[in-house]
């Protein structure tokens, strides 16, 4: 039978250190919309944030975390490594993460005629694939 999906897009859920660096990050930087804050249980809040029609849903927890994602980007373990943006900017968008301090693990280079990407790192160490096709 297969999904039978009620929306065209995802929702996806960052837990992060610091929510205002987050928010600097994919609010500020990015540009996602900020549709608002959500209390959560045990005091953590969630930070609601649009890219498009997917919901970016970027948790800041009440107490600090001690586990880290593997990092090292792509290679550097299992399980869910990057995410895709589709952009009409990447050169600008790349330069503008680099002004702020950004890591670009990735600069922006063609992976086959006419797309072109780059990889960006959150303050997290979590990579954000921007990809232009033209």
């Amino acid at each position: 039978m297969g999904i039978q999906l009620q929306k065209d897009s995802i929702d996806l859920g960052i837990i992060v250190k610091d929510g205002e660096k987050a928010l600097a990050f994919y609010r500020d930087t990015l540009g996602f919309t900020h549709e608002g804050d959500m209390e959560m249980a045990g005091g953590s809040i969630m930070h609601r944030l649009r890219c498009g029609t997917s919901l970016i849903k970027v948790i800041e927890t009440a107490k600090p975390l001690e586990n880290n994602p593997a990092p090292g980007g792509l290679m550097g373990g299992t399980g869910y490594r990057y995410w895709t943006i589709s952009v009409s900017n990447l050169e600008e968008l790349v330069a503008e993460c680099k002004e702020k301090g950004y890591a670009v693990p990735v600069e922006p280079r063609e992976i086959r005629e006419g797309v072109s990407i780059a990889m960006i790192e959150d303050p997290d160490g979590n990579w954000v694939e921007l990809l232009q096709n033209s």
